[in-house]
């Protein structure tokens, strides 16, 4: 069927533009899509961008042509949704200052090549809808794993704050994906006049009243444990500064030792103790007597010989440590540096790195038994972004522990769209999660993806919140991604077929 109405006669006119006339109107076309991440969350926006995307993908005389149209999209969407980008640079503007913008260029324009690959990819297998919708999904679950993965802003990711967040228990984000892709093609179907675009669109609006139907609910009762958050907010230009230091780690032994009954479990932040685990001793008999002999976690560095590693501990009565956990995924030119030695005879470190490589990885996932709370599967930071982090863990936890430092990510888009990707996590898994971030935002949510108790982001104080129950094992939990794959290729291999079945005919 011929495709008619203005949305045609637009991408006509797109389509006559100059190569940068083009390349222009897609990045904007990508940054109007970014519009869906958080903390805008205009979702709508990010699905009209692209059912627009998909219309130019159509009109792409082969896989080169689609490849330049998907690097120009994702261009423009990486530069809006991951603007926080530029933060880390700032904190030490004399040394690092200068990098941010080519951070944030090179960032944008490095990950757009996955679109590039997809829309490529999907044309030269035949195009359409099987293609584009194939094709895009297959690169994003490709983003989360090359090169250690970074699959941060997807475009499932506008959905987390909408009832369809519950089919993330079943296809995890990648699922959330592929409804945003089709709710596209849909679209862009209904605005060209063909019916079956508004069927599709009628029978994909079901599925929001039927996940708002089935989110489980998963309050905490009244046997709940209790667990303090608290939130310092040490801002990361000031937080190691000699002369600040004792006052934040003051402010968070005030904070343990604050109201009249006592919680179950403490937990501070990410590195939020000063001083290295093996010369921390009398520091943790400190914090243990301030938090009246309940367990408490901390963020800390230690050292292991030369190697240093970004370290979470489980603090109890006396200050004795019962269980260590050390960060094993860690950000590359953040935490560690790739041929770290070379690159500091030149002056480059990462950004939380003093000298060479930066920090070592630990062991791996793994589960900490907390006595009365259950297992706890805990992350640091940037780890939470991670679904197959958590699928590595041995065995089932009751809760998922994670801490960070989200002053790294400034205080506009960065740590609202961590703070989504923890939701996120808790749904595809059924687990509730403690999350306590130095400068926010700190949150109890539970295993449904909502967020219980929170402490809103640069503001120090605590909180007190009920730890809610786990679900049965989702789903995605136990499949995690296979399906996903399975379907993007499938996809694939459908508009292939269907590309040579159309092409016999002619």
């Amino acid at each position: 069927m011929p495709e008619t109405g203005r949305a045609a006669a637009l991408i006509d006119r797109v389509a006559g533009l100059s190569w940068r006339g083009r390349v222009l109107v897609l990045g904007v076309l990508g940054a109007v899509a970014a519009l869906g991440q958080a903390p805008v969350g205009a979702w709508p926006l990010s699905i009209l961008a692209f059912a627009l995307l998909y219309g130019v993908f159509l009109r792409a005389a082969g896989g080169r042509q689609a490849a330049w149209i998907g690097w120009a999209f994702g261009t423009g969407y990486f530069l809006l949704s991951l603007n926080w980008i530029i933060e880390p640079f700032l904190v030490d503007v004399a040394r690092h200052g200068w990098m941010a913008p080519f951070a944030l260029l090179g960032l944008s324009g490095g990950l757009a090549l996955f679109a590039a690959a997809a829309l490529g990819l999907g044309r030269s297998l035949g195009g359409g809808a099987l293609g584009f919708v194939g094709g895009l999904g297959l690169v994003e679950l490709a983003r989360g794993y090359v090169l250690t993965g970074f699959p941060w802003a997807q475009p499932g990711h506008v959905l987390i704050d909408t009832p369809l967040l519950h089919w993330a228990s079943y296809l995890g984000s990648l699922g959330l994906t592929a409804l945003v892709l089709l709710a596209a093609v849909a679209l862009w179907m209904a605005l060209t006049g063909a019916r079956a675009g508004f069927a599709a669109l009628g029978a994909m609006a079901l599925l929001w009243p039927l996940g708002a139907m089935l989110t489980p609910d998963t309050g905490a009762g009244p046997e709940a444990a209790i667990v303090r958050l608290i939130q310092p907010n040490a801002p990361q230009h000031e937080k190691w500064d000699p002369e600040k230091i004792q006052g934040f780690f003051d402010r968070q032994l005030a904070f343990s030792a604050a109201g009249e009954g006592r919680p179950d479990l403490i937990v501070w932040p990410e590195t939020a103790v000063p001083v290295m685990l093996e010369n921390a001793a009398r520091t943790l008999e400190v914090i243990s007597d301030a938090a009246g002999g309940v367990p408490v976690v901390v963020g800390l560095q230690r050292r292991e010989e030369l190697r240093l590693f970004n370290t979470l501990a489980l603090v109890e009565a006396g200050g004795s440590v019962a269980a260590v956990y050390d960060k094993h995924h860690l950000v590359p030119f953040g935490e560690y540096m790739p041929y770290g030695d070379v690159l500091a005879q030149w002056g480059i470190h990462g950004m939380a790195s003093k000298d060479g490589q930066g920090f070592s990885s630990g062991p791996g996932a793994q589960v900490i038994e907390m006595g009365a709370l259950g297992r706890a599967l805990p992350l640091i930071c940037y780890e939470g972004v991670f679904a197959q982090d958590l699928r590595a863990a041995p065995g089932r936890a009751d809760f998922i522990l994670l801490i960070t430092n989200d002053a790294w990510f400034g205080k506009f888009s960065g740590p609202y769209q961590h703070l989504a990707q923890a939701r996120l996590r808790s749904v595809e898994f059924g687990l509730p999660m403690i999350r306590v971030a130095n400068t926010g935002v700190s949150a109890m949510i539970d295993a449904a993806g909502r967020v219980t108790e929170s402490l809103p982001l640069g503001e120090a104080g605590w909180r007190d919140a009920a730890l809610p129950p786990p679900l049965p094992p989702t789903v995605y939990a136990r499949l995690g991604d296979a399906p996903m794959l399975a379907i993007f290729l499938v996809l694939l291999g459908l508009s292939r077929l269907d590309h040579r079945r159309r092409a016999a005919r002619i």
